[in-house]
């Protein structure tokens, strides 16, 4: 799971304290699944375990004891490792969609099949229009850019992919997919 290197990152700029790097992680990666504050918390206790990260101090600034963690050398050192890591594609090919369209193709006729295909390909278009709009909304951030031009990548490959499934439903003889 990449959420601790992505906590030891954020820590490089500085010490921070957890609901910080909870937003922090939210602004650098806004369509990310979110980083719960449990998960912050729980993350950086195993992070100071293992001594890649350690306190730093703490504050109260009107509410409860914050604790502020820095990265040490080692969480340094293990965040460079980590990043210099090439990240091998996929062995396995697994989502929901591909799951979907195959128990889709399982149907006695290719009617329900294209109909599912032709929605899922519609649902995919207008999430691309959506992103593409949040690219240039005010107050667009250099993290939502780059993450918007990461899903639309995934969106027009699934689009292709949905395109190509669609073609070659059409070419099945006499309209039985299974």
């Amino acid at each position: 799971m990449s959420a601790p290197f992505v906590l030891l990152g954020l820590l490089w700029g500085g010490p921070k304290h957890g609901y910080d790097l909870k937003h922090a992680y939210d602004q650098r990666l806004p369509r990310a699944k979110a980083l719960g504050f449990g998960q912050v918390y729980a993350t950086l206790g195993r992070l100071e375990r293992d001594g890649l990260v350690e306190q730093a101090g703490q504050d109260r600034a009107g509410g409860p004891d914050r604790t502020t963690f820095a990265i040490t050398d080692a969480g340094r050192e293990a965040l460079e490792r980590w990043v210099a890591e090439i990240e091998p594609p996929a062995p396995h090919v697994g989502s929901v969609l591909l799951a979907k369209v195959m128990v889709a193709l399982l149907w006695p006729d290719t009617g329900r099949a294209t109909a599912y295909l032709a929605a899922q390909r519609k649902a995919h278009a207008d999430r691309l229009r959506e992103l593409t709009a949040a690219k240039s909304a005010p107050g667009a951030t250099f993290g939502d850019v780059v993450a918007a031009d990461y899903a639309i990548a995934h969106l027009d490959a699934d689009l292709v992919w949905l395109r190509a499934t669609l073609q070659r439903v059409a070419q099945l003889p006499s309209g039985v997919v299974a």
